[in-house]
């Protein structure tokens, strides 16, 4: 068994804590029990230290016990996490490779053109080294795997009392999750994907594809290149652009550069290069304490690092500017890269897209 060290109750931890509870989950005599605990399941010479996110989890446990919730709400929390956790260690061992999401009807068969252009985009991703992430099963999901192969595929699948068997495409082994909850199937579909595709669709495709889109414009998902893609000649992703346009630019309940999030195309290859170009100098990003810093695979020359300090002045916090810098302490990955830091505003995410643009639009410094 490991030993752990005594662990302190963090705020985030105590979230939740009920107010005049006759049971105290942070009592000394409790916390010692679950450390012990803990500390059975933890391998011997682990290389992460998670025991204390791990005993917040288990308090959060005793908690559903303690509060007598409804039986179905307590079956919600233990499915969730198992689905969550399960997911995770799947992908796990591919985090290190970029891979797309793709998204589209499950009804689309495979004669019809957006089948093929599914399949054809989704081979060139694979050609360009990412990996798929989809719903693993028919119509477009089924396309999605066909292209990228059973080595470069993951399936997300959701069990429905009609339409969803896994495809004949997706492995039922180290790639193939099973989900009971859309919410915890979409949070996998975005956490761990570098890219979104959608193709034609339903109710769950739009459902989809707004999540991403207000997910991405309000910050709670990384800026990633969102692709739309229409076979030549229809018109179904212009159409709902269209209705953007004039239902909620038009009123201002969006704004322009938020446009910017999103590319609408009828060309495979166009949106292949759309996802590619937006990795070509842009790396990641993260927060530092009140900074943000973007990972960069160059370091922008000083032309453009003055051009940047002029026409993105309005996404920093006044006082702040842009700079270049090396890696922060807090910093534990990516480390050799160059980044860029400033304090940003945390509101004009569509702003930060343009910004990202534009450190793809130029060469090595």
């Amino acid at each position: 068994m490991t030993e752990l060290p005594p662990r302190k109750p963090t705020s985030e931890m105590q979230y939740g804590e009920d107010a005049g509870s006759s049971f105290n989950a942070w009592d000394p005599k409790v916390l010692k029990k679950i450390d012990e605990l803990v500390a059975l399941a933890t391998p011997v010479g682990a290389k992460t230290d998670n025991a204390d996110l791990v005993q917040g989890i288990v308090v959060t446990a005793l908690k559903a016990q303690y509060s007598e919730l409804d039986r179905g709400d307590v079956k919600i929390l233990n499915r969730a996490l198992r689905e969550l956790r399960y997911g995770f260690r799947i992908f796990k061992p591919y985090r290190r490779r970029r891979k797309v999401t793709i998204f589209g009807s499950a009804r689309t068969k495979p004669r019809e053109p957006e089948y093929k252009m599914t399949v054809a985009f989704s081979r060139e991703m694979a050609r360009q080294g990412y990996m798929v992430i989809t719903g693993a099963g028919p119509g477009i999901m089924q396309a999605g795997n066909e292209g990228a192969g059973k080595n470069n595929s993951f399936g997300i699948n959701i069990r429905l009392p009609y339409e969803q068997h896994p495809n004949e495409f997706i492995s039922k082994g180290t790639m193939f999750i099973d989900c009971r909850f859309f919410f915890t199937r979409k949070l996998m579909f975005l956490k761990e994907t570098s890219a979104v595709a959608l193709f034609p669709g339903g109710f769950g495709t739009f459902d989809e594809g707004m999540e991403v889109l207000t997910l991405v414009q309000t910050g709670k998902a990384d800026p990633m290149p969102i692709v739309m893609l229409q076979r030549p000649g229809d018109s179904f992703w212009d159409d709902w652009r269209k209705y953007i346009a004039k239902h909620l630019l038009k009123t201002g309940r969006i704004s322009a550069e938020d446009m910017d999030i999103f590319k609408v195309t009828d060309s495979v290859e166009d949106a292949a290069a759309e996802i590619v170009r937006f990795y070509s100098n842009y790396h990641s990003l993260r927060y530092v304490q009140e900074m943000l810093v973007l990972r960069l695979r160059r370091v922008p020359s000083e032309d453009l690092l003055e051009r940047i300090r002029r026409d993105f002045r309005d996404i920093c916090v006044a006082g702040s500017t842009f700079r270049v810098v090396g890696a922060f302490p807090e910093e534990s990955d990516h480390r050799d890269l160059p980044r860029i830091a400033f304090v940003f505003n945390r509101f004009s995410f569509g702003r930060l897209r343009q910004l990202i643009n534009v450190l793809n639009d130029v060469g090595p410094a």
